[in-house]
C-alpha cells in the first residue's frame, strides 16, 4: 500500500537525521558516541534538556539546522503514520459499503454458507467459473480473508433468518450448507426451505447418519466428504480396472414434506417425553419449537408442554403420473391463496415436479396474472380477498374458456359447494387436509385427463 511505503520513507528521513546528529556532534565538538547520541536525540525531539559540553559557533549553528530537520521528518513521520491509519479505515469502511451494494442487486446466485476447508473449496471453484455469489460467515478471520480476497461475504449465523434475508435468499437459485456442525446444518436446511421453497440446496454431512435427516428436512442433495472420496476412489479403481462400466449415482430418496405438529391443550402428548411420542406416532422428531426458540434434534427424555410444536417429516409416494409430468417439459402453474405459508409450500413442491409456480395473493391478482401469463394450471384457494375463488373460476373460463385446467381447494366438504365449483369452471375440487400432495395430484391428473368434471 501506498501508506506503507510512506511510513518506511519517513521512518528512514527520521533516523537519516539522527545518524547526521550523532556524527556531526563527534565531529565538530569531538563528543563520545553516547554523548552525540543524547545531544542528536534531545536535538531533534525538541525537548532541549541541556548541553552535555559547552558548544563552539560551529556546533550551534550545527544544533539550529538539526532542529529544523528533525521537526520536519517527525513531522513527516506523524503525517504518514496518522495517513496509514485513516487509510486502513476509509479503504476498510469503503469496501464494506461497495461490497454491500454489490450483495443488494445479487439476482440468481449461490449463497455459500460456511468458509472452512470444504467452502474454500467451493469458493474457488465458483469464482473461477465466474458464478455470482455470496458467502456467509461467521468467523473474524475468515471474513477478513474473504475481504482481502475481494469475495462478497457476510458476517453472522447462517441459520439465522435475518442473515440470510441479507444474502438475498429470496433471489438465490441455489445454497451450500457447508457448516462444520451437522444439527447447524440441519437447521440452516430447515431455515432456508421455508424461506425460499424453490432454492435448490446442496448439504454438508460429517456423520452418515445425519445425511439422511438433512434429505428430510429439504435438502436436494446431501454431501459427505469422507464417504464421497472413498467412494469417488473405489469406483475409480473399478472402471479402471474394467471390474465396472459406468459410475452410477445414488438413488434418490422418497420424497418428504417436513410439517410442525402443535400440542393443543388436553392433548395426550403433554407430559409425554419426545422418544415416547415419536413411538407413538411411528415418525422420527427433528425438532421442537418452544418460547419461539427451535431445538433440532432434542434430547429423547425431554417433557412435552403445552404450545411445544414437534417437527416431524412426513413420506410422499410418488406415481407414475408424477414421474412422467417431471421428465416433460416445463410446465406454469398460478397459484392463488392469501396465506404467504401455502404459498410458499404448494411453489416448493410444484416446482419439485417441474412446474414453474407464480403465486397471486387475491382473486383480482390471481385474474390478472392467469390472463398475463397463461399458465397450463391454476390452483385456486375457495375464500380470497377481493374476488371470491369461485367468481375467479367463472372470470378465468369466460376470457380463456377451456385453455387452462383450473383446480379448487376448499375447507367446505359441502356438495353444494362442489357443483357450485364446477358449474362455475373448476377442472376439479380438493378439500383441504394434511396431505398438501393430493394437489400435485390433482393439477396432474386434469392435465393428463383431459375433459372436465361435471
Amino acid at each position: 500500500m501506498k501508506s506503507n511505503k510512506s511510513i518506511v520513507v519517513a521512518i528512514a528521513v527520521f533516523i537519516g537525521a539522527l545518524l547526521a546528529g550523532i556524527a556531526g556532534y563527534m565531529i565538530i565538538e569531538g563528543y563520545t558516541f553516547f554523548e552525540a547520541f543524547y545531544m542528536a536525540a534531545i536535538t531533534i525531539s525538541t525537548v532541549g534538556f541541556g548541553e552535555v559540553q559547552p558548544l563552539s559557533d560551529a556546533g550551534r549553528f550545527f544544533t539550529t539546522l538539526l532542529i529544523v530537520v528533525g521537526f520536519v521528518s517527525l513531522a513527516f513521520v506523524g503525517r504518514a503514520v496518522v495517513e496509514s491509519f485513516f487509510e486502513r479505515i476509509w479503504n476498510v469502511s469503503f469496501k464494506i459499503k461497495n461490497m454491500k451494494t454489490k450483495i443488494a442487486k445479487l439476482e440468481n446466485h449461490i449463497i455459500v454458507c460456511g468458509f472452512g476447508r470444504v467452502g474454500s473449496g467451493a469458493v474457488d471453484h465458483l469464482k473461477a467459473e465466474d458464478v455470482d455469489f455470496v458467502v456467509v460467515e461467521r468467523n473474524t478471520e475468515n471474513c477478513d480473508i474473504l475481504r482481502d480476497k475481494d469475495i462478497l461475504y457476510i458476517q453472522g449465523d447462517a441459520s439465522k433468518e435475518s442473515i440470510l434475508d441479507m444474502a438475498r435468499i429470496r433471489n438465490a437459485k441455489g445454497l451450500l450448507a457447508l457448516l462444520d456442525d451437522d444439527p447447524d446444518n440441519l437447521f440452516l436446511v430447515l431455515t432456508a426451505r421455508e424461506m425460499n421453497p424453490t432454492l435448490f440446496i446442496i448439504s454438508r454431512a460429517e456423520d452418515v447418519s445425519s445425511e439422511s435427516k438433512i434429505l428430510k428436512a429439504g435438502a436436494d442433495q446431501v454431501v459427505t466428504p469422507y464417504v464421497s472420496t472413498g467412494r469417488q476412489i473405489a469406483d475409480s479403481v473399478l472402471v479402471n480396472k474394467g471390474l465396472k462400466s459406468i459410475i452410477h449415482t445414488k438413488d434418490k430418496l422418497p420424497e418428504m414434506i417436513p410439517q410442525w405438529v402443535p400440542i393443543n391443550e388436553g392433548s395426550s402428548m403433554v407430559g409425554e417425553t419426545i422418544q415416547s411420542v415419536s413411538t407413538i406416532m411411528n415418525r422420527q422428531v427433528y425438532g421442537l419449537r418452544r418460547d419461539n426458540r427451535d431445538h433440532i434434534l432434542p434430547d429423547a427424555d425431554m417433557l412435552l408442554q403445552v404450545a411445544d410444536k414437534l417437527l416431524v417429516i412426513d413420506d410422499m409416494e410418488v406415481d407414475q403420473d408424477m414421474l412422467d409430468i417431471r421428465e416433460a417439459e416445463e410446465k406454469k402453474v398460478v397459484i392463488v391463496d392469501d396465506n404467504p405459508i401455502i404459498l410458499h409450500l404448494y411453489s416448493r413442491l410444484f416446482h419439485k415436479y417441474g412446474f414453474t409456480p407464480i403465486t397471486a395473493t387475491n382473486g383480482k391478482e390471481g385474474f390478472d396474472t392467469i390472463v398475463r401469463e397463461r399458465p397450463q394450471a391454476a390452483v385456486i384457494d375457495f375464500m380470497l380477498p377481493i374476488v371470491s375463488g369461485i367468481e375467479l373460476c367463472r372470470q378465468i373460463r369466460a376470457e380463456l374458456q377451456d385453455s387452462i385446467k383450473l383446480v379448487l381447494f376448499t375447507g367446505d366438504k359441502e356438495d353444494e359447494t362442489r357443483q357450485r365449483a364446477l358449474k362455475a369452471g373448476a377442472d376439479d375440487v380438493i378439500v383441504k387436509s394434511a396431505n398438501a400432495f393430493e394437489i400435485i395430484e390433482a393439477v396432474i391428473k386434469s392435465l393428463k385427463g383431459g375433459e372436465r368434471k361435471t
